[in-house]
């Protein structure tokens, strides 16, 4: 039988939620979604969508790491957005993120995110070696 496996790099205020970072079942691995927040649930870059993109991708390379995997292994990302004021600018950062060799992706512009001051929130599919 096949288990979920919980993913988490060593961040310890997951330890206090209810979800994962991510969750490998098999060779998919499935990343939460990711706001820009520090280990001290500080918002990165206030006002700043394409700072916060750079910091979201930054936590998701760890998770990443943490599986065994590489932004190569991405197959699949979603954007929530909460405006669309500077988001053609991340495309430059996915472009650092991914090179040439870019995951499927669908964006979709919300009304709100959870995390107060969010501009953007991704989550991902990875398929892992």
């Amino acid at each position: 039988m096949t288990h979920n496996e919980p993913i988490n790099p060593g961040w310890p205020r997951y330890e206090r939620y209810t979800f994962s970072p991510a969750v490998r079942r098999g060779n998919l691995l499935f990343i939460s979604g990711l706001t820009a927040v520090d280990d001290e649930g500080n918002l990165v870059g206030a006002g700043d969508i394409v700072t916060q993109t750079r910091y979201i991708y930054r936590r998701m390379g760890e998770i990443l790491a943490a599986a065994g995997a590489g932004f190569a292994d991405v197959v699949k990302t979603t954007d929530y957005i909460t405006t669309v004021e500077n988001y053609r600018a991340t495309a430059d950062v996915r472009r650092e993120v991914f090179g040439d060799r870019f995951p499927a992706a669908t964006g979709v512009i919300v009304a709100g995110l959870l995390r107060p001051g969010a501009l953007i929130e991704i989550d991902a599919i990875a398929v892992v070696p």
